[in-house]
């Protein structure tokens, strides 16, 4: 029965169905109605049905029509018959009829209603596409105007410094007011107005010369001019000198015969050199204008030709090489060197030294290639320095080898040492690395280095007079920087014949290598005869009977890898399933996608079964990066089945500082078993002795490059079969080991023979600054000479942004700028905004966003928990909407947090799920990078925390400038549309791309109807299902217009549009776009000379340079807090 709350809380619907009814019904005229429906009590369930059904019906806006209601509600009572139910029809009748009535006219309603909403949507998309269409105006306000103004003023009185000659374009006009205006005098200031009109050459002046200009300077259309032109022409004009009225009167010359050339003195040889080489002549001579000017006006030919012209090799010392061989000699007497000597003699490289040694000895060009294991890293080099002592020509003997990482050089250094019974840098063995080195004796030495070191030493010495040999080992690699030295080096060798050049690889793929040295000899070495067991996917998932977790019927993001799957993999598990080898939960994991990518689980579940089943041994497990390295220690380590006591778990990655790399080469205690993770670094080069187990994951972490989407990307691949043989040649150096590819065979069917070669596959603007700084002339010519020619749009692509960041000028040569990125082992983008960090005192927050660019961000993603990483983030970003800020501020805190109690670190890594170790490897690159800073003299210490290189860093504005000047061309702009339910909606376009979306680790997917600027300056981007941008920024317009490389100004009455790019377009007054230029080119000319002439920037002085800084800080900073008032406006207005 009903219940009397039922009852009431019923009552208040009686309205609403009053109105479907059409007239008034009481509760009780309902509940009688109900009863003689269903014959039965009316239940609250039922009651409870009907009131929700109503309510639905009502939410909905009445999907469903009054009309249709009243024909499920009103239904005749089962109890009436005949003439009883005919009238019941009769009353029913009329009221449906009364109820069309009423519809029809709220049809009419609805569609008028609809009518007018379409109609307003699409006024609202038309006032939005125009929208998108204007451009953005800024207003200076008065104040702003006025400092600039003053500064102006008094630059124009007194020109700084910084200033070239000839950008000091104001003649300071002096009269004598006591002398007599003679008509001679008078005549003379006639003609120093007229001269000092022409110096004094700002925006107006010089489109008020647009007829005789267009003649001059290629322009794009009507009264549109571009900065740079402005720039050049300033550039080119001589300073007047007040004593000489003839060169002041051919300084600005526009006359016919100026034009055609008969009074330009203005060299401009077909390369470009002397032009460029003419913009730098002012420089004051410094140890930076000698280097400089070395690189612009010499090439490495003329180095070469001299070098050999003069004999500049080693020179022979008999009593030197009396003394070296004695020396050796008394080696014998030293049981560690003896022990050692037994211990060489087994290596498969020192049984064929005659062959080695002969092979090097007749021919300059050598190729020595062996398998994994066999001795040739570390024995080579030994023969050679060997045999030169024995011989009395150690005098005349020195090598060089190359290693691809910096591990590797330290460690083969550090075991050669160890065999010829020596300590690392006081005798026969040394290395170097970028920021270390211990170099041995300067005659008769072994010296392991990087490859990066070698090019700088050829940047002083390209002939290498210094050396006798130069090895270059892991040359299987293909890494850019190897590909790039041996094609340096073909040209050398054949300039230096006394130079011994000694190719090694890991794989018997020395055809190609020996058809680019012209067809030299090769020696092939066999490797260690330990058997090793090889297992596969489908083994490993039978021996620890493993199960993959299923499917879930969420669609894959990675559909092309599954549909890869799909036709590839599954018709081989389905043939295998046939034979009935393998159980069917082995089958079954085979068939599914997660088993080609890389499970924790599945290698704890591996590491135990070894454990278990397997003898002693240390384990190396291969991953793809440091993301699997996190997991798969922690995974092991959280695992109580591998206690500490009896497990040393050893991540291992090139990022990790030299100390922690090192540990992996030492023998755990007795009864302790060594796990090492590591990435491909452990493939070769460094030997691990005690390996017996390798688990290879069959993943590699490769960085390719979109030469058509001008897109690079850095994601897990399946490894080559080159690089499966060298993973399988870790295992079994000491005894017999095991190899278990976490792979299908079928799979390994499909595997590429080598790996793409490394200049094919990245950008190629820190190859194209090598080149300048090595003086190997124009990028495309000499990039057609590598072993593997990249694509010529991937050179143009590169060339155009060093253009635009400044590196490099018109005629394709460095420019102060490229010279100091050059030298700086990092992305070019990234390497310009730690210079300007240095310089606008905002270093600390800067050297942080560089270090986690240049590495990884310290966050991890908590599984079910993105929505609080996200909130996270925001409170991180205090309304920034920075992901680089968030970066800064993680550190920052971090940082604090380690001064304050002991948990404090714990807490905050947990609280914003922060992974430490990222967070140490980052705080090490600040200091690497600090210490690149010192190295050029922008920096008196490495210590980046000083406050006076700091002033800034807590000025949001200026820091966000900062990142833009590094960042810029990286630009991507929001535009707007209204969706079909009339919403405002927010896209990102960019000009080369079209529409970009932000990727969801970023903290301004959080927030996208809320940004108070319309651009975003971003680091890189990745197309996968679309293109997506990584690490951004929001910005406001000034300094987009401050550190772009030009932008083109276009006169239209009183207003002035200034347009970067066909989307990058503001509009202001004429003053205000005068008073930009004028700014930008001091800017630039500032900045040029400040990179021209390295120190530290004191922002404590009161000179015109730190000024003009400072105006620059104050308008960054107003237009970030809201003074600049910036507004849309029409383009032609």
């Amino acid at each position: 029965m009903l219940h009397q709350d039922v009852i009431t809380n019923f009552i208040s619907s009686t309205e609403l169905i009053e109105q479907f009814f059409g007239f008034p019904v009481t509760i009780y005229d309902i509940l009688q109605k109900t009863v003689n429906m269903s014959q039965k009590p009316l239940t609250s369930k039922k009651l409870r049905r009907l009131l929700r059904k109503q309510q639905l019906e009502e939410k909905k806006n009445a999907n469903v029509t009054r009309l249709e209601m009243v024909k499920e509600l009103d239904r005749p009572p089962k109890n009436l018959k005949g003439k009883e139910l005919g009238l019941w029809y009769k009353d029913r009748a009329l009221r449906l009829k009364l109820l069309k009535k009423s519809n029809a006219s709220s049809e009419v309603e609805k569609k008028m209603s609809k009518k007018e909403k379409k109609a307003e949507m699409k006024q609202q998309r038309r006032e939005v596409a125009e929208l998108n269409q204007k451009c953005y105006k800024i207003d200076l306000d008065p104040t702003r105007q006025q400092l600039i103004e003053d500064y102006l003023s008094t630059v124009l009185k007194n020109p700084p410094s910084f200033l070239l000659p000839q950008q000091q374009y104001h003649k300071k006009i002096k009269r004598k007011c006591h002398e007599p205006r003679t008509e001679t005098t008078v005549e003379s200031e006639k003609c120093e107005t007229v001269e000092s009109s022409r110096a004094q050459l700002n925006v107006d002046d010089f489109l008020a010369k647009s007829k005789e200009l267009y003649e001059n300077f290629p322009v794009n259309s009507g009264e549109e001019i571009s900065v740079s032109l402005i720039k050049k022409f300033l550039e080119k004009e001589e300073i007047y000198d007040e004593d000489s009225q003839q060169n002041s009167h051919s300084a600005v010359s526009f006359s016919s015969s100026s034009r055609s050339g008969e009074q330009n003195n203005v060299s401009e040889p077909d390369d470009g050199i002397l032009a460029s080489m003419d913009k730098y002549k002012h420089l004051e001579d410094t140890t930076f204008k000698k280097n400089f000017m070395d690189i612009l006006s010499q090439n490495i030919q003329s180095k070469l030709e001299k070098a050999v012209r003069h004999n500049m090799a080693l020179q022979k010392n008999i009593s030197t090489d009396k003394d070296l061989l004695s020396n050796f000699k008394m080696k014998n007497n030293n049981p560690k060197y003896r022990a050692m000597q037994q211990a060489r003699q087994k290596l498969p490289a020192f049984k064929m030294q005659h062959e080695i040694l002969q092979l090097i000895n007749n021919n300059q060009v050598a190729l020595i290639s062996g398998e994994t294991g066999c001795g040739k890293t570390t024995q080579v080099a030994q023969f050679i320095l060997d045999e030169a002592l024995i011989n009395y020509n150690g005098s005349v003997c020195n090598i060089l080898c190359t290693q691809p990482r910096r591990i590797s050089a330290i460690s083969v250094a550090q075991r050669v040492a160890d065999e010829r019974a020596e300590i690392v840098g006081r005798d026969s063995v040394g290395y170097q690395i970028r920021l270390e080195k211990k170099i041995g004796r300067p005659r008769g030495s072994i010296l392991f280095c990087t490859t990066g070191i070698l090019l700088q030493y050829m940047q002083g010495d390209p002939a290498l007079k210094k050396y006798s040999h130069i090895i270059l080992d892991e040359i299987h690699e293909r890494d850019i920087m190897c590909d790039f030295v041996l094609t340096i080096l073909r040209d050398v060798v054949a300039k230096r014949s006394d130079l011994k050049i000694v190719l090694m690889s890991a794989t018997l793929n020395a055809e190609q290598f020996s058809t680019y040295f012209h067809n030299c000899p090769a020696i092939n070495i066999p490797g260690y005869t330990f058997p090793v067991m090889e297992c596969y996917l489908e083994d490993v998932l039978q021996l620890t009977r493993f199960e993959f977790t299923k499917n879930t019927k969420k669609k894959s993001r990675d559909y092309d890898d599954d549909e890869s799957f799909k036709t590839q993999i599954v018709p081989s598990v389905t043939q295998l399933k046939k034979s009935k080898k393998y159980p069917d939960f082995v089958i079954d994991g085979l068939m599914n996608p997660d088993s080609e990518k890389v499970n924790a689980d599945l290698i704890a579940s591996l590491v135990g079964y070894i454990c278990q089943h397997k003898g002693p041994g240390a384990i190396l497990i291969f991953v793809p990066g440091w993301e699997d390295i996190t997991a798969t220690t922690k995974k092991l380590s959280d695992n109580t089945k591998f206690p500490s006591s009896k497990f040393l778990i050893i991540p291992l990655h090139s990022m990790l500082p030299t100390a922690a790399q090192q540990s992996v080469f030492d023998r755990p205690p007795y009864g302790v078993r060594k796990i090492v993770v590591a990435t491909n670094i452990a493939e070769t080069s460094i030997t691990i002795d005690d390996i017996v187990f390798v688990i290879d994951c069959g993943k590699i972490k490769i960085k390719n490059y979109d030469v058509i989407n001008n897109i690079s990307t850095l994601k897990p691949e399946f490894v080559s079969l080159a690089n499966a043989r060298q993973r399988r040649g870790r295992a079994g150096r000491v005894q017999s080991g095991f190899c278990y590819h976490l792979f299908s065979r079928a799979r390994e069917k499909l595997l590429a023979d080598y790996p793409l070669p490394e200049m094919l596959r990245t950008r190629l603007e820190e190859v194209i600054l090598n080149i300048k700084l090595l003086q190997l002339g124009k990028a495309s010519p000499f990039l057609s000479k590598v072993m593997d020619p990249p694509n010529a749009k991937t050179v143009l692509s590169a060339l155009e942004l060093l253009r635009q960041l400044n590196a490099l000028d018109e005629n394709e040569n460095l420019t102060p700028l490229g010279f100091h990125l050059a030298k700086l082992p990092l992305d070019p983008q990234i390497g310009k905004m730690l210079l300007m960090g240095v310089t606008m005192s905002c270093l600390n927050p800067i050297l942080s966003i560089a270090a986690t660019l240049s590495f990884k961000d310290p966050f991890y993603l908590p599984l079910g928990e993105e929505k609080i990483l996200k909130e996270r983030k925001l409170e991180l970003d205090q309304g920034r909407k920075s992901d680089h800020l968030i970066m800064a501020e993680v550190l920052k805190e971090w940082e604090k947090a380690e001064q304050k109690r002991k948990g404090a670190v714990n807490s905050f890594c947990e609280k914003y799920f922060l992974i430490r170790g990222t967070l140490y490897s980052l705080r090490d690159l600040k200091s690497q990078f600090s210490q690149y800073l010192c190295e050029m003299g922008f920096l008196k210490d490495a210590n980046y925390k000083k406050d006076s290189l700091n002033l800034n860093s807590e000025n949001i504005a200026l820091v966000k400038a900062v990142i833009c000047s590094g960042l810029y061309p990286n630009v991507a702009i929001i535009k707007r549309k209204i969706n079909t339910k009339g919403r405002s909606m927010i896209f990102l376009r960019t000009s080369e791309d079209g529409n970009v979306t932000l990727h969801q680790k970023s903290v301004n997917t959080a927030q996208q109807q809320d940004f108070e600027s319309n651009f975003f300056v971003y680091h890189e981007k990745l197309r996968s299902s679309c293109i997506f941008i990584f690490e951004t920024t929001m910005v406001p317009p000034l300094p987009l217009l401050f550190f772009c490389y030009d932008f083109f100004l276009t006169y239209s009455g009183d207003k002035v549009i200034i347009q970067i790019n066909k989307d990058l377009r503001f509009s202001c007054e004429k003053k205000t776009a005068n008073l930009i230029v004028e700014l930008k080119l001091r800017l630039d000319w500032l900045l040029e000379y400040k990179l021209s002439h390295p120190g530290h920037v004191s922002w404590n002085d009161k000179t015109s340079d730190i000024t003009l800084l400072k105006i620059l800080t104050e308008l960054f900073t107003t237009e970030n807090d809201g003074i600049m008032r910036i507004a849309k406006s029409d383009s032609g207005e």
